[in-house]
């Protein structure tokens, strides 16, 4: 086992020499207590550690244990349902054995190896077996089974394979004949957190993440397999919209990861989740969730690994062939953390102090999205939303343009409509995304014909509307002509009754895509006819005297998301027959 002598500490990052034997990246133990370090600097002198937990009380001389293995995490049933710290300790165990804050040196299993799991073992003596193939399946949750897989790494043919029954993750399962000797396998991996889990292939995206929420699902889609920012000053509600997509979303496991981020946020999540109701199954949500809580108050240099540890999570079950949504809250204060650390190693700061390594960062992070064929065939896909929190809402700054080069969907959080009660805050002139070309076909065959077609229509009504205001701001609105203020009206009907979302209401915090469809076919619907009437020379005073728009503006609460056929008909019956009357005044 290598060793060393601590000869200086700065805050998380200790020096060590004493031996020139570590490697980069290696897990080490730093001093008495064995508080788990990294290696992240090598010379011929000297080794640089940067330690995932308290550094009060150390002292110079303490000795650093090499382990001769990168900083790895186990992945193995029993993660799903659970909370853990950065580097994946169970915080239910920890508080079980220091109380309520984390004490240092804490040693607990990453997970439980008492517990034994159902396990159906789907392999005999003499099958050959690759890295990948699932060999064994139990059901971690009410809504998941766990496939066991091959490790990477290892093909041969099956010498031994257990009968099915009740197994601990620890106990071998299959033994493996490999060019290399038998392989033990049993139902743990251990993999490095910052090595990217292999793939046979990456797929081109074409299918939508369907969260639910309007203004994402038709104006700025997430493909599945993409990767998407939610950049937003404080109080704009980025924990809040992430929140509504992992509630929604049509992912089969969600990870999410609260980076440096407020105690009672974390705590926030963990009683939603816990009550919540997976919609499609009935079961709770936290079955098909972990969560990884890393806050503001715990060690800095423990934030960089809880964004790795997280997307290595989800490489796993992404392996299995599951669809995996991952949620990072923030991702600026995990560069915060590095330009901590940076500071520390007296590195050159590049722009605002942080580190000039800072873009390659947030690229290993967001490359690891994507839509992938496995080693075991199966298809499967980790989509990334990261929030992004700009000081004082500057989307100018570094962490902010660094991470729009390597995400396709930008959803830009606006204080103004935060403050005005307008939620999501997503500002539809601001944000964008480059996944509607690919999305096109999906939406084309699955929901309607014309669906981009018709959200095209809507974005440039609101970018019409956005023109209009600045005459309007000179000298207001009653000097336009008619057809300019049908403009106004129906951009409104957009923001207010599509745009606009409540996450309270039983029917409107959750919108299927065939009702969206329903609901843009009925606002342009009303776009087509105060058009025609203030062609036909109806005055819009007269228009906007049917109170025709209050009506759309109402439809997300007064029609339902189960039976949608026969209201949106009677909806755009009335509509009808509202401006054929009044188009028959007229002749009059």
């Amino acid at each position: 086992m290598t060793e060393g002598r601590i000869f200086g500490i700065n805050g998380p990052v200790v020096k060590v020499k004493g031996s020139d034997a570590f490697e980069m990246q290696e897990m080490v133990y730093v001093g008495e207590e064995e508080l788990i370090g990294e290696v992240i600097g090598v010379t011929s002198e000297t080794t640089i550690v940067q330690v995932y937990e308290e550094t009060t009380g150390l002292k110079v001389g303490e000795i650093v244990k090499g382990t001769g293995a990168p900083l790895s995490i186990t992945l193995a049933p029993g993660i799903l349902s659970g909370i853990f710290d950065g580097i994946e300790r169970p915080l239910v165990d920890i508080r079980n054995l220091s109380g309520a804050f984390i004490a240092r040196g804490v040693k607990v299993n990453h997970l439980d190896e008492r517990r034994t799991w159902d396990t159906v073992i789907k392999v005999k003596a003499g099958d050959a077996v690759e890295s990948g193939d699932v060999i064994a399946a139990t059901q971690e949750t009410s809504l998941i089974e766990h496939r066991v897989m091959i490790p990477p790494g290892i093909r041969g043919v099956v010498e031994w394979a257990a009968v099915s029954g009740s197994y601990t993750i620890s106990e071998v399962i299959a033994k493996v004949k490999t060019d290399n000797g038998i392989v033990d396998i049993t139902m743990k991996q251990e993999w490095p957190i910052k090595t990217a889990r292999p793939y046979i292939k990456r797929q081109a995206i074409e299918k939508p993440l369907v969260t639910g929420q309007r203004i994402i699902d038709t104006m700025f889609p997430l493909a599945k397999g993409g990767a998407a920012a939610v950049p937003g000053g404080f109080g704009t509600g980025k924990t809040m919209t992430q929140h509504q997509i992992a509630k929604w979303c049509d992912a089969d496991i969600i990870v999410y990861i609260g980076c440096g981020e407020r105690g009672n946020e974390m705590t926030q999540v963990l009683e939603e989740f816990s009550e919540l109701i997976d919609p499609k199954s009935n079961r709770p949500l936290l079955d098909r969730t972990m969560l990884i809580a890393n806050t503001s108050n715990m060690p800095v240099a423990a934030r960089e690994a809880s964004i790795y540890t997280g997307v290595t999570i989800a490489e796993y079950y992404r392996d299995m062939g599951y669809d995996v949504a991952l949620m990072a809250d923030s991702t600026s204060r995990w560069a915060e953390a590095l330009r901590e650390i940076s500071g520390r190693l007296e590195e050159m700061p590049a722009e605002e102090g942080f580190p000039a390594y800072l873009a390659s960062r947030l690229s290993q992070f967001y490359e690891r999205a994507g839509y992938v064929t496995n080693l075991n065939g199966t298809e499967g896909s980790v989509s990334i939303i990261g929030a992004v929190s700009p000081q004082g809402g500057d989307f100018s700054e570094p962490v902010t343009q660094n991470t729009k080069r390597f995400i396709r969907c930008f959803w830009a959080l606006d204080k103004s409509l935060a403050y005005s009660r307008h939620y999501p805050a997503i500002h539809w002139l601001s944000s964008y995304s480059e996944y509607i070309d690919d999305l096109t076909k999906w939406y084309s065959e699955n929901v309607s014909k014309d669906f981009m077609e018709k959200r095209g229509r809507m974005m440039a009504i609101l970018q019409e509307e956005s023109s209009l205001m600045e005459i309007v701001k000179l000298i207001g609105a009653d000097v336009l002509p008619d057809s300019q203020k049908v403009t106004l009206e129906v951009a409104r009907a957009i923001r207010l009754g599509f745009l606009q979302q409540n996450a309270f209401h039983a029917d409107d915090t959750y919108v299927p895509l065939e009702k969206q469809n329903k609901m843009m076919d009925t606002i342009l619907l009303l776009d087509d006819r105060m058009k025609e009437m203030v062609e036909k020379g109806i005055v819009f005073s007269k228009i906007a005297e049917t109170g025709i728009v209050e009506d759309i503006i109402r439809i997300k609460y007064t029609i339902g998301n189960n039976d949608i056929e026969a209201p949106f008909h009677e909806l755009q019956l009335k509509i009808n027959e509202t401006f054929d009357s009044l188009a028959a005044q007229r002749r009059e």
